[in-house]
């Protein structure tokens, strides 16, 4: 497959699945559910931090998270009390445990209070092509707060040679404006063209089948050469690859 022939099918596939159909299955859902721009960057990123293992289940805790803070989670976040607080304690996700999801609180707390918010954080630090600076940044601002060390695990670092996953489909969700309504859009201050590709056992396997990707694990390295060969493809859009590299994978099993 030429360069042209594969990015013409690869651009079929982002039509096919980049569709407000894919909001269903999709732990994206969640800060769908707002119309506040704190309330969705607040659930975006809840819903992202828990975003690994079946995806129903992830959907399935993310709206229970979502009741546990009273479906107003920025509210939440500025105004709990410590009843309040011990009722979020019992959440557990996997290994993202009651004590986790408090800490998580306090964090969004801090950077609301503090740092002007989620945002304002995450535009700090941009690179030429690259967030990943940003994201690092991001994790040393967000645990500023008294933490147990265990909880750090919970957001990856760039710059400790990690894909970050969760934390580049989060970002996808927040500044990628698709004009289908499927990713949100709402932030401003950061273009596309520096988003990189939420690369996971799914879209990497992809990524390597097309010849996009020749590392054989999925980590920081990985992402970097998955992201030169996307903006190659498209310059100003490269992770709207991304519906089709986990399309190809999930929904066909290419």
């Amino acid at each position: 497959m030429t360069k042209k022939e594969l990015k013409e099918f690869l651009d079929e596939k982002v039509v096919l699945y980049n569709h407000p159909n894919f909001i269903e299955s999709d732990p994206i859902q969640i800060p769908h559910r707002y119309q506040l721009k704190e309330d969705i960057e607040i659930s975006g990123f809840l819903a992202a931090t828990i975003s690994w293992g079946n995806r129903k289940m992830i959907i399935k805790n993310g709206l229970k998270l979502m009741d546990l803070l009273g479906n107003s989670p920025y509210d939440f976040i500025m105004n709990h009390s410590d009843n309040q607080l011990e009722t979020v304690s019992n959440f557990v996700h996997r290994t993202f445990n009651g004590i986790d999801c408090v800490t998580f609180i306090k964090g969004l707390k801090n950077i609301y209070e503090n740092h002007s918010g989620l945002e304002a954080v995450f535009a700090k630090n941009q690179q030429n092509d690259s967030l990943q600076s940003s994201i690092s940044e991001f994790k040393k601002i967000f645990f500023e707060i008294e933490h147990l060390n265990r909880t750090q695990k919970h957001i990856s670092d760039p710059l400790n040679n990690s894909a970050a996953k969760r934390l580049n489909m989060y970002l996808r969700w927040m500044v990628r404006n698709d004009k289908t309504g499927v990713d949100l859009g709402i932030w401003k201050s950061i273009p596309p063209s520096k988003l990189s590709c939420p690369l996971d056992v799914h879209s990497g396997n992809v990524a390597r089948k097309l010849g996009l990707l020749q590392r054989k694990q999925n980590d920081g390295k990985a992402l970097h050469e998955l992201d030169t060969q996307l903006r190659f493809l498209d310059s100003k859009d490269p992770v709207k690859y991304d519906f089709a590299l986990f399309g190809l994978g999930v929904f066909e099993g290419f």
